[in-house]
């Protein structure tokens, strides 16, 4: 069933997600009464001469000159100097997504656009359309304006877009989807390209596999101490209520939730290693920052990030900044420490959980036959390489602000680069994530008991159920990938 998405209704993450396919997205007739009436004061406000950045100047630093006095021409004067992106395109989806949050940001009807501009991008986006868009060139000051403008110039059958998967020259693609290439003005050129709607997409998107990652990651970590045969004592309410966060108090009650039933072995050390004590702490500070970031989400998802806008009520063009992406380059740095953080903490148990001296006696590795057969060490390897990779690039991005467009930007979030970065970290920290639960799985194989919490064994016996023990070896990456996914369907559920 297609899904439906109405531009007059908040936009939700889960909108996002489901922009990959096609979807139903109504514009009805609250958001054609306003865009219309933002469409005709900026009429007005033309006819009355007053002064229109973008569709009056040319753009940027070149602000005191007069633009082309053609309005469509000043189209191509918006789009064509954009042309300069480099580097590979964007997944697709998060181009369809940047597209959903476009058209939600336009149909606010503060931006002067042309009703025809959001007819056309909700219908481009009840095809498999896609513009390519180019990874490198947004510094998110002006909005994502070089990514955005191959979206609008593809819109407008000009550079390349991906249908059925196919990148093909965007007109060819156009007449494939059934869409007509979208007619611009330049105020219509511009509003498509002055905003930060890729930023708040990549941003969005990671914070909802982050969270899911969050959330495995709890789970994961009651199976291991239930496997193991932990004290659950680090998680008592009390000592937890008396740390004062309420992240910690919040992770502890749902872990506490997991290892309900649980019972210690009695043969464990008086207290465990901080890969196992001190996660209720560690994930209750990543819920809190998570926290923080779901409100700056929430917040750009219901923005509308342009410049000028138009006020007719009051009869107001006003010039300013909401294109400046600053609160998602923090927030999406935020998800980058985060992200760190928790695949540092599932590489540290897979450690201990191959290591016979920690394990409880499990064979080294979790090899069913040590020396004639290796078990997890590839895996841990391979995991070990992937959190040095995050930990390599979580370098703020949000802080690295240098002038460019001859001062006019003379400060600069990259929260583009920030959010993308967080984005495709995230699919990392899942393989990091597969990695550990592909290893409790093979620990029950080599001799861990069953665990003894009711949530704890229906993962284990989800995971054993779809993928079978390492004996003897063979390739592992498509398994940890299938761990990665029973683990996620399992914790929707838990």
């Amino acid at each position: 069933m297609t899904i439906e998405v109405d531009l007059a209704a908040p936009l939700r993450i889960a909108d996002l997600r489901a922009a990959r396919e096609p979807i139903t997205v109504l514009a009805g007739p609250e958001v054609r009464e306003r865009v219309t009436a933002g469409r005709a004061f900026l009429a007005k406000v033309l006819g009355d001469d007053r002064a229109v950045y973008g569709a009056t100047t040319g753009f940027g630093a070149l602000v005191g000159y007069a633009g082309r006095a053609d309005q469509r021409d000043q189209a191509d004067n918006t789009l064509a100097h954009l042309g300069a992106g480099h580097g590979p395109d964007l997944d697709p989806g998060l181009a369809r997504a940047t597209m959903l949050l476009r058209a939600h940001s336009l149909a606010r009807g503060a931006s002067g656009v042309s009703p025809h501009v959001v007819d056309a991008l909700a219908a481009a986006l009840g095809t498999t359309f896609a513009p390519a868009m180019p990874r490198l060139g947004s510094v998110g000051a002006s909005g994502d304006l070089i990514p955005l403008g191959a979206a609008a110039q593809a819109l407008r059958g000009r550079g390349n877009a991906y249908v059925y998967g196919d990148r093909l020259p965007a007109a060819e693609a156009l007449d494939r989807a059934g869409l007509a290439p979208l007619p611009l003005d330049g105020r219509d050129a511009l509003a498509l390209v002055n905003g930060t709607s890729l930023t708040t997409a990549a941003t969005a998107l990671a914070l909802d596999r982050i969270r899911t990652s969050h959330r495995i990651i709890q789970l994961l970590t009651c199976v291991l101490a239930d496997l193991l045969g932990c004290d659950p004592q680090f998680l008592d309410a009390s000592l937890l209520d008396s740390y004062g966060h309420a992240g910690a108090i919040a992770v502890g009650a749902t872990m506490r939730a997991f290892l309900a039933g649980a019972t210690p072995s009695g043969t464990r050390p008086l207290q465990e290693p901080y890969s196992i004590r001190c996660t209720p702490q560690l994930l209750g500070a990543a819920e809190d920052a998570l926290r923080y970031v779901d409100g700056v989400v929430a917040a750009d998802l219901a923005s509308v990030s342009d410049n000028p806008l138009f006020f007719a009520g009051a009869d107001k063009v006003v010039h300013g900044g909401n294109f400046f992406g600053q609160p998602a380059a923090f927030a999406a740095d935020v998800l980058t420490m985060v992200l760190a953080q928790l695949g540092n903490l599932a590489e540290r148990q897979l450690d201990l959980l191959v290591d016979p001296v920690r394990n409880g006696g499990l064979p080294p590795m979790l090899a069913a036959g040590p020396g004639r057969q290796h078990g997890l060490q590839g895996v841990q390897l391979a995991s070990t390489a992937l959190i040095a990779e995050i930990r390599r690039d979580a370098m703020p991005a949000s802080i690295q602000s240098l002038p460019t467009n001859l001062h006019n930007q003379d400060i600069i979030p990259l929260g583009t680069q920030a959010a993308l970065r967080a984005l495709d970290q995230s699919h990392l920290l899942s393989l990091i994530t597969g990695s550990l639960a592909l290893g409790l799985r093979q620990a029950v194989h080599v001799g861990a008991r069953i665990p003894s919490a009711t949530t704890c064994a229906r993962l284990v016996a989800a995971l054993s159920d779809a993928i079978p023990a390492i004996d003897p070896d063979r390739p592992l990456q498509a398994d940890v990938r299938r761990a990665a996914q029973v683990a996620e369907s399992h914790v929707a559920t838990a």
